[in-house]
């Protein structure tokens, strides 16, 4: 193995229209993640999909998430520039055929296409930007990236809507094919050729135990929270093993192996495996609310569908204003302090989640929503910033794409923990207390466990972040790979 790192101690001469490249780019990614969900309805009914409208999601989902590191060690492999673009052709081919399809299976079938290119897109993009900037500037970086995931999630419902209601459903999918022509046009002019790890060969092995265990894993914990398997059913334990051991299979085989897909060395960087597991216990979080809360808003509060939209906003419009600031502040106070600060707040916002009530109006969970994500903007940039400062450059692009599998697993882990805290216990009230599950007591227990489980565990994000090991400055800068598979660590 052999490398050539530049010079990282100083930044790219053209480094804010790399970034501009990899924000657009990122934008119009969230903004198709987010945009769908509105369209379910009129999908469903036009292509006659019934309950099987969900795959349209999942699918996607599934394909993001399970290849995510597989491309961020081709991307070490090949060279990040080239599969970045490689990423937008094939997501924009997608979209292509998206808006032809004619069936729900046809368009199940050309959102995996599309799943391949935005997991390209979210695996790489980071590592593109911390190739760019100098480690003091990374924090700043992606403070600005996540402003761009926030209004891409924030705009997706809003320009759905807006399409669907004047061209149709296929024209959320036709957009994105000029935008990402553009988008491939920009980079092609702009981004530099980035550094590429030669090896002799890729471990498909891995890569393939990797691919169907996370598949597995995240259908059975998607089947499991749905009422017509439920946790105890034989389809949805029978994917979870299955997945837990072609996982288990995977981490065996990526030790033996002489060239893994994932060199587990990277998880002995403490800075790293603290940022990454801090990252995942907020994650879940993040993700068990995001499934609560429209229940909450339009069940409970009886709230119109398009104002709990713009109720909804709050989170996203506060975290798009306080990420850059958050990532600001991460090149001028150590992480430890601010991420741990951040995910202390965020809990308290969870807390505060959890006295809620059917007589509240709009006004109360507005400023929660806010709390919780002022809470995650201090965090979420100056942690990914460390993470990335804390792996190895030859390592970096598998690191990036670990950080993005992170956050996607710990969204689908925390709809599956929501759904069974929320669940479980408005049945055992309604059989103990007479009524059923659907009561407005029964409910209101039942997401009071959710949001009080969602602070632990951004609680015990905090503690995680706030033993995580210290890092010099240039960390990454320093190091140097050399002939054989040894790679050198940063110091910590």
């Amino acid at each position: 193995m052999s490398i050539s790192p530049p010079a990282e101690t100083t930044s790219l001469p053209n480094k804010w229209m790399v970034l501009a490249t990899v924000m657009f780019g990122t934008f119009m990614s969230t903004l198709d993640s987010s945009i769908v969900n509105i369209a379910l309805p009129t999908i469903r009914r036009e292509l006659n999909a019934g309950d099987r409208v969900e795959w349209i999601v999942l699918c996607y989902l599934l394909t993001t998430t399970s290849t995510l590191l597989i491309m961020g060690k081709l991307s070490d492999w090949v060279g990040r520039r080239r599969l970045y673009i490689t990423g937008f052709g094939v997501f924009v081919l997608g979209s292509l055929l998206c808006g032809l399809a004619w069936s729900l299976w046809s368009l199940v079938a050309f959102r995996v296409v599309q799943g391949l290119g935005a997991s390209m897109i979210f695996a790489i993009g980071p590592a593109i930007i911390s190739d760019a900037f100098a480690p003091r500037e990374r924090g700043k970086a992606l403070g600005l990236m996540g402003t761009v995931v926030a209004a891409g999630a924030s705009t997706g419902p809003v320009v759905g809507g807006l399409l669907l209601g004047k061209f149709g459903w296929t024209s959320i999918f036709f957009v994105n094919v000029p935008i990402g022509l553009l988008a491939i046009w920009r980079a092609w002019l702009v981004l530099p050729k980035s550094t590429r790890v030669e090896q002799k060969r890729f471990d498909l092995l891995g890569a393939g135990l990797f691919l169907l265990g996370v598949v597995s894993l995240l259908t059975g914990l998607d089947f499991g929270s749905e009422p017509r398997y439920g946790w105890d059913s034989t389809v949805v334990i029978s994917l979870l093993t299955v997945g837990a051991l072609l996982l288990l299979f995977f981490l065996i085989w990526e030790k033996r192996v002489r060239e893994p897909m994932l060199q587990l060395s990277l998880f002995r960087v403490k800075p790293y495996t603290s940022a990454i597991l801090a990252a995942f216990c907020g994650f879940i979080a993040s993700g068990a609310n995001l499934f609560v809360i429209p229940f909450f808003l339009q069940q409970l509060l009886g709230l119109p569908p398009e104002t709990a939209g713009l109720v909804l906003l709050a989170g996203p419009l506060t975290l798009s204003v306080v990420a850059p600031i958050g990532g600001y502040l991460s090149d001028k106070i150590e992480t430890r302090w601010l991420s741990t600060t951040g995910l202390l707040i965020t809990a308290c916002g969870y807390f505060a989640f959890s006295f809620l009530n059917s007589t509240w109006d709009w006004k109360e969970v507005v400023w929660r929503s806010a709390l919780i994500s002022l809470g995650f903007g201090l965090f979420q940039s100056p942690n990914s910033s460390t993470a990335l400062n804390a792996a190895p450059l030859a390592q970096r692009g598998i690191a990036s794409s670990i950080i993005a599998f992170m956050r996607n697993l710990g969204l689908v882990t925390g709809i599956a923990l929501a759904a069974a805290v929320w669940y479980s216990t408005r049945n055992r009230y309604a059989l103990a207390n007479g009524v059923t599950p659907e009561a407005a007591p029964a409910q209101l227990l039942g997401m009071h466990y959710a949001y009080l489980v969602m602070a632990g565990l951004v609680l015990i994000g905090a503690v995680i972040s706030f033993t995580r090991g210290k890092i010099s400055a240039s960390a990454a800068d320093s190091v140097q790979v050399k002939q054989g598979p040894r790679l050198s660590k940063p110091p910590r």
